[in-house]
């Protein structure tokens, strides 16, 4: 059982409606979405052509901060606002379409994206998944 799966069971208050398991489901992603970003970022300034990976880096440390924020506003339930909350959500799913989108650019050639371009489809889709239950 994951942390967020224990921190949304010990929670002591009604979450609003909000659906546990797609709720669980996008914090981990987001969190993970943050680190492949931010590990792709890494080593796409390790290659040798950095200079082409310009835009990639750029993007992918925009989206992991997107999803870090993210994933912390969702660990937040006391005073919950669905409009603030669909906003954040909204955000971050286009940050993640953006990674995503520049990182396939690149996949055939660094499986570094690749494997970020995955992340990043995983919780563009988790974002969107919570927002239909908003």
């Amino acid at each position: 059982m994951s942390v967020a799966s224990r921190m949304l069971e010990t929670y002591p208050k009604d979450l609003g409606g909000v659906d546990r398991e797609r709720l669980r489901a996008c914090i981990e992603a987001c969190f993970e979405c943050a680190q492949a970003c931010t590990a792709c970022a890494d080593a796409c300034l390790s290659e040798d052509g950095v200079a082409d990976l310009v835009k990639c880096v750029r993007t992918d440390l925009d989206c992991a901060d997107q999803c870090e924020t993210t994933g912390r506003v969702l660990s937040r339930h006391t005073g919950y606002d669905a409009n603030l909350t669909r906003a954040v959500l909204e955000a971050c799913a286009q940050a993640c379409k953006t990674c995503a989108d520049e990182c396939e650019q690149h996949a055939s050639m660094h499986d570094h994206c690749r494997v970020c371009a995955e992340a990043c489809r995983r919780c563009e889709r988790a974002c969107r998944e919570l927002i239909d239950t908003l």
